[in-house]
């Protein structure tokens, strides 16, 4: 099944972490980001188990996916993610990231996200290494690459994670995934990560929200930069 998450070689993704963004009028905040050009509505959704935070639900993602043509995903970071993937596939999610770290069976995991005609995407915590996890690549549409320790939005990013992600670009042609990166992204990091062959970034609290810019200046600036 071919979704609206099919992007080219070469496009420059831009993600909005919706836990970092505005609540209260939900339709104005999504009619604003959409228009600003955001191509990715990322979703966090917590159980307080499997990180010491609980946000987010499948509400959640149904109320975005209703207001916005564009991409909804989900990262679980759950205890027992798999028990939950059909449902949030069913409320609107196009790519669903999972982590290896509580999954002996990763591999069957992300498979079963293809086969109900999602993109499956593996999610890297800064202390999983990218030997520990290379098997996993084959059935990978994307890859999420966790610059701070999932849990809690507002923390500096870790640069020892860079190493990773420049393993990851290397190994991207041989297995066909595209490389998100989440976790305290500022637009220095977009600068330099471009570069590097990252292809696209979720933005929250270090580089989209709480500006006293307007996100569509904030995302022209972005995509300004050469990748």
């Amino acid at each position: 099944m071919t979704t609206t998450a099919d992007w080219k070689d070469g496009e420059k993704i831009i993600g909005a972490c919706m836990n970092c963004a505005e609540y209260t009028n939900l339709e104005k905040t999504v009619a604003e980001l959409d228009a600003a050009g955001v191509d990715l509505y990322h979703l966090d959704i917590m159980d307080g188990t499997f990180v010491p935070n609980i946000a987010l639900g499948p509400q959640d993602v149904q109320a975005i996916s209703k207001l916005t043509g564009k991409v909804c995903d989900v990262h679980l970071m759950v205890q027992d993610a798999p028990k939950y993937i059909d449902m949030f596939v069913e409320m609107g999610a196009q790519i669903v990231h999972v982590h290896s770290e509580n999954d002996s069976q990763i591999t069957r995991t992300l498979q079963h996200i293809r086969d109900l005609g999602a993109k499956s995407s593996l999610a890297i915590s800064p202390c999983t290494s990218f030997e520990t996890i290379q098997e996993s690549l084959n059935v990978c549409d994307y890859v999420l690459v966790m610059r701070v320790n999932p849990g809690f939005a507002g923390q500096k990013a870790l640069p020892f994670v860079d190493e990773k992600i420049k393993k990851l670009v290397a190994a991207k042609e041989q297995y066909g995934y595209k490389i998100l990166v989440d976790g305290g992204v500022s637009a220095e990091s977009v600068r330099d990560l471009w570069k590097v062959g990252v292809d696209g970034f979720c933005l929250g609290n270090a580089g989209l929200f709480g500006k006293d810019r307007t996100y569509t200046q904030i995302i022209e600036e972005l995509r300004s930069y050469p990748k």
